[in-house]
């Protein structure tokens, strides 16, 4: 495969965005797959806060080369003013996952 496919994890405090989110990305196919873990307990700092909070956590399937749209779109459809929105690579997977992850992507 000559693309290289990334995960990218958000959270978001309500499910039902979570969900919204998982569609809006499916449907303009920047993610293949949204898996929706949660809830889980996030701790962090925010505005010399201490917090703590119910998320769900969004492990997302795409390219590298579609990051810039997934990124706004999650923007657009984001409560939080600062989401977490980070890519890891996928630096290996099953031949066959790859194929079907790079036949549900946008062409780029």
């Amino acid at each position: 495969m000559q693309d290289e496919f990334i995960q990218v994890i958000t959270t978001v405090d309500q499910k039902e965005v979570t969900e919204k989110l998982a569609l809006i990305l499916t449907k303009n196919q920047l993610a293949a797959c949204v898996q929706i873990v949660g809830p889980i307990t996030s701790i962090y700092q925010w505005k010399d806060n201490l917090e703590k909070s119910e998320e769900w956590l969004c492990l997302i399937k795409s390219k590298k080369n579609l990051f810039e749209k997934l990124e706004g779109k999650i923007k657009e459809a984001h409560p939080y003013k600062v989401p977490e929105i980070i890519a890891l690579p996928i630096i290996s997977g099953s031949k066959d996952y790859l194929e079907w992850l790079q036949n549900e992507l946008k062409k780029t």
